[in-house]
C-alpha cells in the first residue's frame, strides 16, 4: 500500500534524481581502523555519515545541490576541522580522507591540553 509519505519521498527522489547520482558519486577507501556510521540524508544533504577513531568523531555530508552552503560544485563538508569546517570537491576523496584524519589528530591534541 502506497502512503502519502511514501509518495512524497518518491517525488523528492525523482525531482532530485537521486538514482542518477549513484554513478556520479565516487567510491571512498576508508582506513580500516575507522568506524563509519551511515546516517539518513537529512537537512538537504544527499549523503551523510560519521567517522570515528578512538574518542574522536567527525560529521560528514555530501551537498550536491548547494542547499547547505556554497562551493560551486558538489562538495563534501566535515566538522569539526580547525574549530570550523572543511570542504572539498566531491571527486577529491583523498583530500576528504586526509582532512578527516587531520580532524582526529586535532581532536586528540585538544583533549591532551
Amino acid at each position: 500500500m502506497v502512503t502519502d509519505l511514501m509518495l512524497q519521498r518518491f517525488e523528492l527522489e525523482q525531482s532530485q534524481n537521486w538514482r542518477g547520482w549513484v554513478d556520479k558519486m565516487p567510491a571512498i577507501n576508508f582506513p580500516s581502523d575507522w568506524d563509519i556510521k551511515l546516517l539518513p540524508p537529512f537537512s538537504g544533504a544527499l549523503v551523510r555519515f560519521s567517522a570515528s577513531s578512538g574518542e574522536s568523531t567527525v560529521s560528514v555530508y555530501l551537498d550536491v545541490f548547494e542547499e547547505l552552503g556554497f562551493f560551486g560544485e558538489p562538495y563534501w563538508e566535515i566538522y569539526p576541522y580547525e574549530d570550523d569546517i572543511y570542504r572539498c570537491a566531491m571527486a577529491k576523496t583523498g583530500d576528504l580522507i586526509n582532512a578527516i584524519g587531520e580532524s582526529f589528530v586535532m581532536q586528540d591534541n585538544n583533549r591532551k591540553r
